[in-house]
């Protein structure tokens, strides 16, 4: 079974995610982090669920859709998968996170 971490970063995204939609609705924000949360429990078993990010090009950095948002993580090793980032699908993915440090996996 692969351990799924979830990075600062995308902990962040949750946050935000959670403080935006609050705005309008505290109980719809608490469902929807919660439901983006749960969402990844299925790479434990799954790791190569999700679709390689195609601005990316790399096998190693796959994403979930769940709804609006695109979950990217990171396939570290046969053991570990990182979540790096969770963020609307209406935005670019370069403007979310500094992906350069994956460019020479």
């Amino acid at each position: 079974m692969v351990k799924v971490i979830w990075t600062d970063s995308a902990i962040q995204d949750l946050t935000d995610i959670g403080d935006y939609i609050a705005q309008d609705s505290e109980r719809y924000a608490a469902l929807t982090v919660e439901r983006l949360f749960n969402s990844v429990d299925i790479l434990e078993e799954h790791p190569n669920v999700g679709k390689m990010v195609p601005e990316f090009e790399n096998e190693l950095i796959r994403e979930l859709i769940h709804g609006n948002y695109r979950i990217v993580y990171h396939i570290i090793n046969d053991l570990r998968i990182d979540i790096v980032t969770v963020h609307n699908c209406g935005r670019m993915i370069g403007n979310t996170y500094d992906f350069s440090e994956f460019e020479d996996d």
